[in-house]
């Protein structure tokens, strides 16, 4: 089968586009792909096709556009100059009209009437005035990006739920593959030296801490009340580190948390490419995000052996149990105060029970199983269209 694959950054540090790359790696050998996209970090140049598209790659909203005009005119070029025509064409969301197959992370029209919606202060902040911006554009062409698919593919139950609810024609389309975790790389290795790290990163052995990872989107994400959370306990020895994020919304976070009163026990380490040590210096995840449609940070951090402080998000409700493995919370910078005032009281055995529990429970969510339910779905799809030859 010959899968034309439209998306932007096919790389190993995006969400979307690793969970496109490790699918076309395992199964490159059974199927020829060809990928569209402005960047692409190409594990199989023998096995899978690159046409990049010269779009910039910020803001996001200009993005969005160009890659809608460029993608088309550069698949043209790929057919006039001889190319083969592809079986299906796979876009992500509604960056592309006229696909077969839509693999969404995310479903923008939600968003935007719950927790996105526009206010007069995005005025003053250009990122997120470019987000919000981006979040319309998209909601702006799901319908019609949907009501052309034949196949959407989801990486939860939850996220499935609410574009069938959003577009009801969806019924009968989606199908739910859960994204891949490295589960055997994520455990902590026996020669990790735990206690070297902290100390290099100024943390006391006694310090309770936090860890908190998001590529941007603090605010969506909840890092503002776990701040707020922290100034309230009045607690020297509860410390956060914050991995990802660049450039403006970190120095803001910086200047919130010096306004707080704790500045000293918020480290902002920035994007790495790297996530696990910090997984692993910590201990505890915290993450009372407002909306996630898997929310890959929490099943790494759960896969790390964490306890989780988190909300009853998409992708998260299908492994989390409060008290169990977790703290289930809502959204709320109260909320996550009794959270971690309730961690403080727990000794460290009983904080290695509730993360070895949340391990367990992510133990299957393997790219061994990822790369086999693609392939599963792209065997049906085949099916499909044999059947409705055979009918025509």
């Amino acid at each position: 089968m010959r899968i034309a694959i439209c998306d932007y950054r096919v790389t190993p540090a995006n969400a979307i586009g690793s969970c496109h790359r490790r699918m076309m790696l395992a199964l490159c050998e059974e199927h020829e792909f060809i990928v569209l996209a402005p960047e692409f970090d190409n594990p199989r140049s023998d096995r899978i096709r690159y046409i990049p598209i010269r779009v910039p790659l910020r803001p996001s909203a200009a993005l969005f556009v160009l890659f809608h005009l460029e993608a088309g005119r550069a698949w043209r070029r790929y057919r006039r100059n001889g190319g083969p025509p592809a079986d299906l064409i796979q876009g992500v969301e509604s960056n592309r009209l006229s696909v077969d197959v839509v693999y969404a992370h995310f479903c923008h029209r939600a968003y935007l009437r719950g927790a996105g919606g526009f206010s007069a202060g995005m005025l003053l902040d250009y990122q997120v005035l470019a987000h919000w911006l981006d979040h319309r554009l998209h909601a702006s062409m799901e319908p019609l990006v949907y009501r052309a698919a034949k196949h959407v593919v989801v990486p939860s139950a939850g996220l499935a739920r609410e574009l069938i609810r959003e577009f009801p024609g969806l019924a009968g389309k989606v199908t739910v593959i859960s994204n891949p975790i490295d589960v055997e790389a994520l455990r902590p290795p026996a020669d990790f030296d735990r206690a070297g790290l902290r100390h290099k990163l100024g943390l006391a052995e006694s310090d309770l801490v936090l860890v908190f990872t998001a590529l941007g989107h603090f605010e969506r994400k909840g890092l503002a009340l776990v701040m707020e959370a922290m100034h309230d306990i009045a607690r020297s020895d509860v410390k956060l580190l914050v991995v990802g994020g660049e450039g403006s919304l970190v120095r803001d976070y910086i200047r919130r948390a010096a306004a707080l009163g704790i500045g000293d026990q918020v480290m902002f380490v920035g994007h790495q490419t790297e996530v696990r040590p910090f997984l692993w210096v910590a201990d505890a995840f915290v993450f009372p995000s407002a909306y996630e449609t898997f929310s890959l940070s929490t099943y790494e951090a759960a896969a790390a052996g964490l306890p989780l402080i988190v909300t009853r998000v998409y992708g998260v409700e299908d492994f989390v149990s409060d008290h169990e493995n977790a703290f289930v919370i809502e959204r709320t910078a109260p909320a996550v105060r009794e959270a971690l005032n309730e961690l403080l009281t727990l000794s460290a055995d009983r904080r290695t029970e509730l993360g070895r529990r949340a391990q367990d429970a992510v133990s299957g969510f393997t790219v061994a199983r990822f790369a086999s339910a693609w392939n599963s779905f792209y065997r049906c799809v085949v099916g499909g269209i044999k059947e409705s030859s055979a009918l025509a």
